[in-house]
């Protein structure tokens, strides 16, 4: 299974893509984590948010394949303990197929995205900055990853 962060933005901080390649490498063939960049929106004065959000989720619904699981990350989602994460990619395992992760832009998801997303998944009432919230992800699926196969990290 691959598991494919599609998110918006690029150019991250050294330490962003240091982090996150950290945790994606730690993880085994059979449980990838691949990371894929979409360019954000130009913004403008003349144009309103939802025009952006709709701009960056047609290319984000392009880097999604037809087979894939498509989980939204909303804050109107879920709220997943690192157990039921575990459980969950348990489950995708099971499905066979490889897994979408979506993060939007500053504007957050299309509704078109949110609309393709079989799951939505909140990782904190909070607001995290883009750049943190990957970090955040590759180690939350690392950790769960590990309690999937009784690894010590997540006992650490």
């Amino acid at each position: 299974m691959k598991i494919k962060l599609i998110a918006v933005g690029h150019k991250m901080p050294q330490w962003v893509e240091q982090a996150f390649h950290t945790y994606a490498q730690r993880l085994p063939k059979d449980c990838q984590l691949e990371l894929i960049e979409i360019a954000a929106a130009k913004r403008s004065k003349n144009q309103l948010a939802n025009k952006w959000c709709e701009q960056e989720g047609e290319l984000i619904l392009k880097a999604i394949a037809a087979s894939d699981w498509v989980v939204a990350l909303d804050v109107n989602g879920a709220s997943w303990t690192t157990e039921k994460l575990a459980k969950e990619i348990e489950n995708w395992q099971g499905k066979g197929c490889n897994i979408a992760l979506l993060v939007g832009g500053p504007d957050g998801l299309s509704q078109a995205c949110l609309k393709r997303a079989q799951q939505s998944w909140s990782l904190s009432a909070l607001t995290f900055p883009h750049p943190l919230a990957r970090v955040v992800l590759a180690e939350a699926i690392y950790r769960a990853w590990s309690i999937t196969v009784n690894h010590p990290y997540h006992r650490e």
